[in-house]
């Protein structure tokens, strides 16, 4: 008898569901605001100008661009193919090395900041916090930080409230999550992190607002029939709160910071 399968791991089919939106994902997913980085340079205790900087779980490249932008010496690190070549395609001036955050391919104590932007939950603090120690030189600092729908918001909130009726997304629950992942960074206690939260927002056709909601884990392990038809009922709902076609996109940057001895 043909032993079966073993049974599909949703935490791995999430983690790898970007791979295929890859080029999606790129144009369409929000940056962030000077004031996060602003933040970073301060909680960090220096200025990114100069730093030697690791973006790990880098994807198609949103914060190494920044991070480079502000004169960091950027090495992207990243585990999966599809946003791998989608960073290179758009990013052959900063290097990226395949990996992720538990088994990072670097050197000892050779980086002043880490950075993990939307990625840190992708790991297992048991060894991403080691591995983080392990290449930080004294005195560097790890950064992780979360772009999250600032559900105090009325249309984000309703927007919510559907997505949870159409698709069986709990998305009160996924922002809960993120908390949770602030506050449970590194269950070790070995890291002393200190929390921001930096609200900002971006106008964006209505378009682009649900290519961004098409690019979340949640809804790309969703059957493709049942996502586009709950797209096109959430342009509709859009555009009676947004009768221009212009969304603004509000958000709530949650980063820690902590620095090593």
């Amino acid at each position: 008898m043909t032993a079966a399968p073993p049974p599909a791991d949703p935490h791995a089919a999430r983690a790898g569901s970007f791979n295929a939106v890859a080029a999606r994902y790129a144009a369409n997913r929000p940056s962030y605001p000077p004031a996060l980085l602003d933040a970073v340079e301060e909680l960090a205790g220096r200025p990114l100008s100069g730093a030697k900087a690791v973006d790990v779980g880098a994807g198609t490249g949103i914060a190494s661009t920044l991070l480079h932008a502000r004169g960091a010496d950027v090495l992207a690190v990243e585990p999966g193919a599809g946003m791998a070549a989608e960073f290179r395609r758009a990013l052959p001036h900063i290097p990226l090395v395949r990996g992720d955050g538990n088994a990072l391919p670097l050197a000892d104590a050779g980086a002043d900041l880490i950075t993990y932007a939307q990625s840190w939950h992708w790991t297992d603090p048991a060894r991403s916090v080691p591995e983080a120690l392990r290449v930080l030189r004294p005195g560097g600092a790890l950064a992780l930080w979360w772009n999250t729908n600032a559900q105090d918001v009325d249309w984000i909130a309703e927007a919510a409230g559907r997505a949870g009726r159409s698709l069986g997304i709990d998305v009160a629950a996924e922002q809960r999550k993120a908390g949770e992942r602030v506050e449970q960074a590194d269950p070790s206690g070995r890291l002393d992190f200190t929390r921001r939260t930096i609200r900002w927002s971006r106008r964006v056709p209505i378009d682009t607002h649900l290519a961004n909601v098409a690019t979340h884990s949640a809804l790309l392990v969703v059957p493709e029939e049942r996502a586009a038809a709950f797209l096109e009922q959430e342009r509709a709902h859009l555009l009676e709160v947004f009768p221009d076609g212009v969304v603004e996109e509000t958000y709530d940057v949650l980063l820690v910071v902590a620095r090593t001895p």
